[in-house]
């Protein structure tokens, strides 16, 4: 039904619908029921950057990401044996290590302007975050226990963190935490703020909630 108010066919009377509006329909639910994102993987290739742009022109409705997971890899690799300073999602690295190779220093100075200096990113992290913000409509919900320390009952600071559909309340986020915090649901405090927030109050990506709820249900 959604996508027949949004092509604004009558919906009272599809049988006047026509194979063109039963296409764009067809195309229409898909888009909404099953949203894709494109990562245009191996921009560290030759012509790569002209296949971008040949895709952007193709899906113009589309996110698409340029991306380079091997380059990903590389650096994920090279960060773990202490080689370079990196972190998903970082425009650049810096290397620490004295040890490397030609072709070591080589490989890392093709993916810095190959790929970094050109996208900003390997576009890995970037895809993930788009997927989940831009696409799905996400919001990311970290829930604690002390709003001063923004630490749960054991003293970890901001251990957790919840994706929920935009517009999900604090009763509804409680749910997700566990059903009895939902079932015996009081309040919500907002960390930064330190307000009170009703069950019926829309939260906000990167909010910082602690439920305040009633004894157990029996």
């Amino acid at each position: 039904m959604e996508a027949v108010r949004k092509l604004g066919l009558n919906a009272t009377r599809p049988i006047m619908w026509s194979l063109d509006d039963l296409y764009r329909l067809s195309e229409t639910v898909r888009r909404i029921s099953k949203p894709i994102l494109i990562v245009a993987n191996k921009m560290d290739s030759l012509h790569s950057e002209a296949n971008l742009q040949r895709l952007r022109e193709a899906f113009k409705e589309t996110i698409v990401v340029p991306c380079s997971a091997e380059s990903e890899l590389a650096l994920k690799r090279a960060a773990k044996k202490g080689t370079i300073i990196y972190q998903a999602g970082d425009p650049t690295f810096k290397i620490i290590s004295e040890q490397l190779t030609q072709p070591q220093k080589e490989a890392l100075a093709y993916i810095q302007e190959r790929v970094l200096k050109k996208f900003g990113s390997t576009g890995v992290q970037e895809a993930i975050e788009r997927a989940i913000f831009d696409v799905l409509k996400f919001i990311a919900i970290f829930p604690v226990e002390d709003v001063s320390k923004l630490t749960d009952h054991e003293g970890w600071v901001l251990p957790d963190v919840f994706f929920t559909p935009e517009g999900t309340t604090a009763r509804e986020f409680a749910y997700r935490i566990h059903t009895e915090l939902g079932e015996t649901f009081i309040y919500a405090v907002d960390a930064r703020s330190k307000q009170k927030i009703g069950e019926e109050h829309a939260l906000k990506n990167r909010a910082i909630i602690k439920i305040v709820a009633g004894k157990g249900l029996k």
